[in-house]
Formats: structure tokens, sequence, C-alpha cells
């Protein structure tokens, strides 16, 4: 009797098994999905990074600094610096007042523009895509990992996206400046974004850093791989880093 009563909690075992098996077998395809969902969703903007302060002199004039600028592709494989990464957001959008005003002009102060960082080698934090918060001059990180393999391809494979060791990104919310301004205020950012950019290339003079202005890349993409809201629209990349052969 024992015996039976034995065999019979073990068929028992074995069908209770059986089932769950098969579960498993029916739910693993959604879970492995869930997993990998997770793994490349963007991180919730709640991971602040201090940045170093800006500065306001350097060893070179301005005059200087715009007769070298000059568009630059090749770059070496070092990093820069945080102090020169916070340098060159602070000339993109930094602040420059206590009322906010900032280091380029903007129609209304309706400051339509944010800047993106997409770090591969910075010395001090992680590759990544981080937001600049120009009223704090902190990072905020968006996505964590190296996203300029697919922001070169997503700029039609250029490969100065690819291989220069920092990317800044502008992007608009051209509703900022629409609303007030209406039809016009487009024209109006699109002025914006070229004295933002025009910013950072002078600061890389500055910094004996090369930089060249890109426009040509699948907007879509470039929006999908910064994780920008629906609001928001790119448009500017700009590679940044050490000259090659320099």
């Amino acid at each position: 009797m024992p015996s039976r009563l034995l065999t019979g909690e073990i068929v028992k075992a074995l069908s209770w098994l059986f089932v769950i098996l098969i579960m498993l077998g029916a739910l693993g395809p959604s879970l492995a999905c869930a997993a990998s969902e997770k793994e490349i969703m963007p991180l919730a903007e709640n991971i602040r990074i201090t940045i170093p302060e800006p500065k306001y002199s350097s060893d070179i004039s301005m005059e200087e600094a715009l007769r070298e600028r000059r568009s630059i592709r090749d770059y070496t494989a070092e990093a820069l610096t945080l102090e020169e990464v916070s340098q060159l957001l602070w000339a993109a959008q930094g602040k420059t007042s206590p009322d906010g005003k900032r280091t380029a002009p903007s129609a209304g102060a309706t400051y339509p523009l944010e800047v993106y960082l997409v770090a591969g080698a910075v010395d001090g934090i992680g590759a990544g895509v981080y937001r600049y918060d120009s009223a704090s001059h902190e990072l905020l990180l968006v996505i964590s990992g190296d996203v300029r393999d697919s922001l070169a391809e997503a700029a039609l494979g250029q490969a100065c996206v690819r291989e220069a060791p920092v990317n800044i990104a502008i992007t608009a919310v051209f509703e900022r400046t629409t609303n007030r301004y209406g039809e016009r205020g487009i024209r109006y950012v699109h002025f914006e974004a070229g004295h933002a950019a025009q910013n950072v290339c002078l600061q890389a003079v500055a910094f004996d850093l090369g930089s060249v202005v890109i426009g040509a890349f699948y907007d879509d993409r470039v929006k999908k791989i910064l994780n920008l809201p629906a609001t928001e629209e790119p448009l500017y990349i700009i590679p940044v880093g050490r000259i090659a052969g320099s």
C-alpha cells in the first residue's frame, strides 16, 4: 500500500511538472522579448551628473578662434576630459545670467533648443546619451552605452560621427517659439541652432579640438537613437575630437 501511494505521488508530481514545463514553453518567448526590451529601454531621467563649472577666459582670442575654425573630420581615439565637455556644452546653451539668458541669442527668449552629449570616450563618465540641463549645468543620463555606430549609420555612414570621442546633438522643440511667432518662428529656431553650433565650433578651437557640423541624417532614426520626445526634432550633429596628425 505505501508503495502504491508513493507511486501515485510521483505520477502526480511528474504531471504537474509537465504542465509547468508546457506553460514555461508558451511563455518563454514572451519573457525573453520582455527581457530584451528592458535591456534597451532608455533610462529614466533621474541620474544627474555634476560637471565642472565653465571658465570665462582662455589663452586664445576670439579673433584667433574665428581665423582658425575649420571643418575637421579626422580625430584620434583619445578621450576628451569632462572639463572640455563641460565647456563645449556651456558654449552651446549655457546660462550666462541669473535670469536664465544663454550663450546663444533666442527670439523672445523662448529657448527652443535642447543639447545632447553622445559620449563615447570621456574621462569621468561612461558611454551613453546625456541631456544637458543648462539651468543647473548638469548632465542627465538618458541612455547607457555607446551609440556612436548607430548614430553614424543614421548620418549616412559618416565615419567622423563614429570616430569622434563625443558628438553634440542639437535638437529643437519648435512649438516653444512658434506658439509666440507663428510660422515665422520656424526660421527663428533655425537661426538659433546656427548660433549654438558656431559657439561649439569656436569653443573647440579654443581647446585645440576639431569639429564639424553635420545636417545630413535620417531624422526619424536619430530621434529614436537619442530617445527624443515626440515634440523634439534633431537639427545638428557635431562630432568633436582631438585632431589626427596635429
